[in-house]
């Protein structure tokens, strides 16, 4: 069966030719902004997973699910998906293919507190979490003009 590598949360995410490319990678915290009424406003966030794919396990379909679910069990997103990875040209017999993901997802967070990046394939889960704040008080000086 596939093994999912890592699972991470990023500013963005973009897989191309193979590759991952993650731009602000890594972090646990985010402050929510909120919209003048007090609202969450929309967030974009980026989501990427790594699989290997061994090599008797190729040019076979297997489903995959991506989700965000809160420390209370509630899922704010979830994705279905299936990989599959084919065996190129050349590649010596009994190598692992590796397989990439990237979602950009556009995002309210509902609830302050604990999120969970799941990816799970066949019962396995990967996971990574990260924390939701509220708005930061700007540092003294910084803060935005009065409206006149």
């Amino acid at each position: 069966m596939p093994e999912i590598e890592y699972a991470v949360v990023a500013n963005h995410a973009e897989a191309i030719n193979g590759l991952l490319y993650l731009a602000g990678v890594g972090w646990t915290d985010i402050n929510q902004p909120v919209g003048p009424n007090g609202q969450p406003v929309v967030m974009h966030f980026g989501m990427a997973v790594s699989i290997l794919v061994g090599w008797n396990e190729t040019n076979r379909r297997f489903p995959l699910k991506l989700s965000v679910v809160h420390e209370d069990g509630d899922e704010l997103l979830a994705a279905h998906a299936q990989i599959e990875a084919g065996r190129p040209p050349g590649l010596p017999a009994g190598s692992d293919i590796r397989s990439v993901l990237a979602v950009n997802a556009e995002a309210q967070f509902p609830r302050l507190g604990s999120y969970e990046f799941r990816a799970e394939l066949d019962g396995k889960v990967r996971s990574t979490t990260f924390r939701v704040r509220g708005p930061q008080a700007m540092p003294y000086g910084m803060q935005p003009p009065m409206a006149s």
